[in-house]
């Protein structure tokens, strides 16, 4: 990775590992249809509106930044995408949930009952949310409420790596329920934790939160989904 120069206009444009395996399957898989816009490297902090030469150069520390050149790594670029809102939007949407982490205990049996996950989206409203759960290993995920009609997915995606992908599970929904799957004494002595990320298909705020199961059965005891 390195830096663009940005005295001049430049446009470098790549393709990311996701689009080299398209392009190299021969077939219609690869077409680009939509592009997004993202600003990674802004720290708005940097906004000064205490600059000595006035409000003109309130920006001027941001517009001066170095622009990181394009590479093609999709999980580590464009982390931060532009979105579309309202015009009288004020303030930007922050998805909260409750609860904001998922324990199952290893005291508590295999009886233990599902959690509800329902977010709520402040300053603009969401009318449904993508749910990831990187790794369904750990607990199982189900719809509670639907998304309703024309419930499509997150309109900013989320990529997960090469590593999380083979066991992921997604859904779109109003809001989901995360059940216990006892884990394998094989696979695990003290349990395992995975992320649930949370992304508004409306506004494309996003949230994670931890979701962490210490059940664990011996051989002999039968596995599956519960809850």
């Amino acid at each position: 990775m390195g830096f663009l120069n940005n005295t001049t206009v430049t446009v470098d444009a790549i393709l990311t590992k996701k689009g080299r395996e398209l392009l190299a399957q021969g077939t219609n898989a690869f077409n680009i249809t939509k592009f997004a816009l993202a600003d990674d490297e802004v720290d708005y902090r940097l906004f000064d509106v205490s600059h000595p030469n006035g409000s003109d150069f309130y920006g001027a520390v941001i517009e001066n930044m170095p622009l990181l050149e394009a590479f093609p790594d999709e999980n580590h670029i464009m982390r931060y995408k532009l979105v579309t809102l309202p015009k009288s939007t004020r303030k930007m949407p922050i998805i909260s949930v409750q609860p904001n982490t998922v324990t199952f205990e290893a005291g508590g049996g295999l009886n233990q009952p599902p959690v509800v996950i329902t977010p709520t989206t402040a300053n603009v409203a969401d009318t449904s949310y993508t749910y990831i759960l990187h790794d369904q290993s750990v607990a199982t995920m189900t719809v509670v409420n639907a998304a309703g009609a024309g419930g499509a997915g997150a309109t900013t995606p989320f990529f997960l790596g090469d590593d999380d992908v083979p066991n992921s599970k997604t859904l779109v929904a109003g809001s989901v329920r995360i059940g216990l799957l006892p884990l394998s004494v094989g696979n695990t002595a003290t349990g395992k934790s995975t992320q649930l990320t949370i992304i508004g298909n409306d506004t494309g705020a996003t949230i994670s939160i931890t979701i962490t199961n210490k059940v664990i059965i011996t051989s002999g005891v039968g596995a599956g989904a519960f809850g």
